[in-house]
């Protein structure tokens, strides 16, 4: 074990997991081991451990569900933040003031039953609230940026201010988080619309369908891979390429839906990163089209 776990043990911050496989913590299920993964109990605990990790010069990143990145099959030394802790959900009106670590796809379901419209979109992305104001998650011509109205995140320098949605940057698949990592989302107030309840779940219902028939969900995978470019969609250009069902080792360009990776069984994260490499490299080739990755790569350096 690090030597510096054990001091970190001492701070009394929250819940420490070590030596812990990202495969269990990945929805590609891919990954090497992690050092520690830590739930802070609160935003002051949160301050403590990254001040720990920066006066140690040890490595950290936060993580969400685990949903849209693709970590290396080295192990990650270093510290993973789980922010499950922030979960407290306030609703008043058509407003909900909500926790970074709450699921949205859980609160897509809370949104619903309260009558309120605007979340349909998320009723089938498998992240949290922080993961996705992050990257600005979104589907069926709809994101997280049409419905935040603030969000309260912790500065570098350990403030705790209050973002407007103007001054988060909201953009396809990225935000002003994306961009400046050293910000930490912790809470946002979403503001919806009313509606009625049996309208919002079929429409849910709907979505959720489609998705089923359209998306491989039988197999891990972190959704979409690529953004689409404009006017065009990832999938097309990469099922036109003949790459669709393409193999290497345990990953597989879904024969499904030929936007996703899948992990068919004890796939490498090596796997998963040629695959990607392939269809950028065939697409430009066949096309002059450069294919944008939407997930992340984390420890590949």
């Amino acid at each position: 074990m690090n030597n510096w776990i054990s001091e970190l043990k001492e701070l009394n911050i929250g819940k420490i997991e070590t030596s812990v496989s990202l495969k269990k913590y990945t929805t590609y299920k891919i990954g090497g081991k992690a050092s520690c993964i830590v739930y802070p109990k609160n935003t002051t605990s949160l301050i403590k451990l990254l001040k720990f990790a920066r006066r140690k010069n040890i490595k950290y990143k936060m993580l969400g569900n685990g949903s849209n990145l693709i970590f290396s099959d080295n192990d990650y030394d270093g510290i993973l933040i789980k922010l499950n802790e922030f979960d407290n959900i306030e609703i008043y009106g058509r407003k909900i003031k909500v926790g970074a670590g709450y699921s949205l796809m859980k609160l897509s379901r809370v949104a619903q039953k309260n009558a309120l419209t605007g979340l349909e979109f998320a009723a089938g992305i498998p992240g949290t609230i922080g993961g996705a104001i992050f990257m600005n998650a979104g589907a069926y011509k709809s994101d997280m940026g049409y419905i935040v109205q603030t969000v309260k995140v912790l500065t570098p320098d350990y403030k705790v201010v209050e973002f407007e949605n103007k001054e988060l940057g909201f953009h396809y698949r990225t935000s002003f988080l994306k961009k400046h990592k050293d910000f930490i989302c912790l809470e946002a107030v979403l503001r919806l619309e009313k509606g009625d309840k049996t309208k919002i779940a079929e429409v849910m219902k709907n979505r959720l369908k489609r998705r089923v028939e359209s998306q491989p969900l039988n197999y891990p995978s972190a959704g979409s891979v690529f953004r689409n470019p404009k006017d065009m969609f990832a999938g097309e250009l990469i099922e036109k390429a003949g790459l669709k069902g393409k193999k290497i080792g345990g990953a597989m360009i879904s024969d499904k839906h030929a936007n996703f990776i899948v992990n068919t069984g004890n796939a490498s994260s090596e796997d998963v990163k040629k695959l990607i490499t392939l269809a950028q490299e065939t697409v430009k080739e066949k096309y002059n089209v450069d294919l944008l990755l939407e997930q992340e790569y984390v420890n590949w350096e």
